[in-house]
């Protein structure tokens, strides 16, 4: 498992005839205790969220309906990938930038946080993440 790199985690996923049901619990299936969990929903067309990067923070992104591009930069490679299916997570290390964008109608995502929000931990200007890495 590479650390500072973005990369896909495949959750537990358990079928039967009455549907899906995946969980997540840590230490077996995230690389950090959750701090806090928001979501994102309703986004209009064209809109792009995100657009920043952390100095501390670890967070894994989640499709739960619909489906998202994750566009991430360490500042020297830059990378999209395309979530749409609820049981897969993308982790996203600290000092990666990253934008969702192209949301489908309807889509849920939703965010694990390594750590509380914290105002003062966010990089909103790319050349000055660009000097940090």
């Amino acid at each position: 498992m590479i650390l500072n790199r973005p990369y896909l985690i495949n959750f537990p996923k358990i079928s039967d005839y009455r549907g899906n049901l995946t969980f997540i619990q840590y230490p077996d299936h995230i690389p950090f205790e959750l701090k806090r969990v928001y979501w994102l929903y309703d986004v209009p067309s064209g809109q792009i969220r995100g657009g920043h990067a952390f100095k501390t923070q670890d967070e894994i992104i989640i499709t739960l309906s619909g489906s998202v591009e994750i566009y991430t930069s360490d500042g020297v490679t830059e990378d999209s990938i395309t979530l749409n299916r609820p049981y897969v997570g993308l982790h996203v290390p600290k000092l990666t930038w990253r934008q969702l964008r192209n949301f489908s109608t309807n889509t849920v995502v939703m965010i694990l946080s390594s750590d509380s929000y914290d105002e003062n931990d966010y990089i909103i200007d790319y050349s000055l993440f660009s000097t940090l890495r």
